[in-house]
């Protein structure tokens, strides 16, 4: 998957690449439904069919989403 700037992501709207790693791309997005800027991180393509590489995605993103930075 290729992911363009400008493009949508369901209500994020990609501004920029901020980076790649083995396992996904990073990339700053506009929350267009609460109106914040945010990083958003997909996947690379090849490792979807892994079930191990979804799990550990998965786990991140829970992580991530407990964070309280206030």
């Amino acid at each position: 998957m290729t992911i363009a700037v400008g493009q949508s992501l369901g209500r994020y709207r990609i501004e920029s690449v901020l980076g790649r790693g083995g396992m996904a791309e990073v990339y700053r997005a506009r929350d267009e439904s609460l109106d914040r800027d945010v990083a958003v991180k997909v996947i690379l393509p090849d490792l979807t069919a892994e079930s191990q590489f979804l799990q550990r995605f998965e786990t991140e993103a829970k992580l991530v989403a407990s964070l309280d930075l206030r």
